[in-house]
């Protein structure tokens, strides 16, 4: 790390009353607004749904078609970010609405939700970028720090990574199975294959409801809406990935080992997620699509605050961080796709054949 960004230890407790401050400032305003954004949200999520399948049902005619896949992509989209991911943090617990609640939501996807909950809120929120206990480090395929020891699969990552892309969500319920245990005789067969049960359950459900129901219910549009629920999962998937990888894996990004968790305190806790996460700049409309994971390091500082309100606290966290000598990275989708892209190339290859700073912790 750069000298000029050090901080003395003793700092870290002050940035953190300052970041708890914040947190106790912006859930003060939670209420009706909070309510009213994510009722329109669900609405914007169900009507989209409706007229893009409505749609597909004359997709034999082109335009209807392009349209109603469109629409169903938005819909799509929509629920996974800024619906599902959400919700499921709890972000919207607080208005006791049965069907918002983060410990019940069930999202429009072949990974179970209780499975994400689990690999997610907990083990990726709590062990962020922690090599060897967040998984979502590369996702168990990919070497994106030099932290992570090189193996010559590796120099096909560029090909697993575009493939992980197409099928995101598919590798997102696969994830927590953690098949490398098996190979490592740390988990038994029967025991995978009771994990794997609840997801083969939501896989046959998502994949009756989309390639099998929906079509035939179109009856001679069976051809178009297979079609076209096919593309809006694709289009959802490749979405998904872009922000997710722009959000964690850019070249700034950094990386820890398990031995900074043995007396980590909460404020060296917020500056681990600082140093972990970028940003990605946009508008409002692409924040949304983004599920508001376009302020990635505001939501791993807050993942339980209603994630549209990331925006009105970037401001200040970019104060703070740049207060405390925290690195705040920020930057177009052009230059985070770019920036992540290079990751993805760089640590493919053997480190042999670079000369590279590692990551120093304080």
């Amino acid at each position: 790390m750069n000298q000029a960004l050090r901080v003395t230890a003793p700092n870290w407790e002050a940035m953190a009353k300052e970041l708890d401050q914040l947190r106790q400032e912006t859930l003060a305003r939670c209420g009706a607004e909070d309510r009213s954004y994510i009722e329109r949200i669900v609405a914007l999520v169900r009507y989209s749904e409706v007229a893009g399948r409505g749609m597909l049902m004359l997709g034999w005619l082109p335009p209807f078609w392009l349209l109603g896949t469109a629409a169903l992509s938005f819909s799509k989209i929509l629920e996974n970010m800024e619906l599902g991911h959400n919700v499921m943090h709890g972000q919207y617990d607080w208005m006791h609405e049965p069907s918002l609640q983060g410990k019940v939501y069930e999202w429009d996807n072949v990974c179970p939700a209780d499975q994400w909950r689990h690999s997610h809120n907990y083990m990726h929120h709590t062990y962020t970028n922690i090599v060897g206990r967040d998984r979502d480090v590369g996702y168990g395929i990919l070497r994106l720090f030099p932290d992570q020891p090189w193996y010559p699969a590796a120099l096909a990552q560029p090909l697993y990574a575009l493939i992980l892309a197409l099928a995101f969500e598919w590798g997102v319920a696969l994830h927590d199975l953690e098949f490398e245990k098996l190979f490592k005789g740390e988990k038994s067969l029967a025991q995978l294959r009771a994990e794997l049960r609840p997801i083969l359950a939501k896989i046959k459900r998502q994949t009756l409801k989309d390639y099998v129901f929906f079509p035939l219910l179109a009856g001679p549009s069976f051809l178009p809406v297979l079609a076209g629920n096919f593309t809006a999962n694709l289009v959802r998937n490749l979405w998904a990935f872009t922000i997710i990888f722009c959000g964690h894996f850019t070249e700034e990004v950094e990386t820890f080992p398990d031995s900074c968790l043995a007396h980590e305190s909460r404020g060296q806790w917020y500056r681990r997620q600082i140093l972990g996460s970028s940003n990605i700049e946009g508008g409002r409309w692409f924040h949304i699509l983004s599920g508001n994971l376009s302020h990635q390091i505001e939501h791993h500082l807050f993942p339980d605050l209603p994630a549209w309100r990331y925006a009105e606290m970037t401001p200040r966290v970019k104060a703070i961080a740049a207060q405390y000598g925290l690195r705040y990275h920020t930057g177009s989708l052009r230059q985070q796709v770019l920036a992540a892209g290079r990751r993805i190339l760089r640590y493919a290859l053997p480190d042999r054949l670079f000369s590279h700073p590692r990551t120093e912790l304080l």
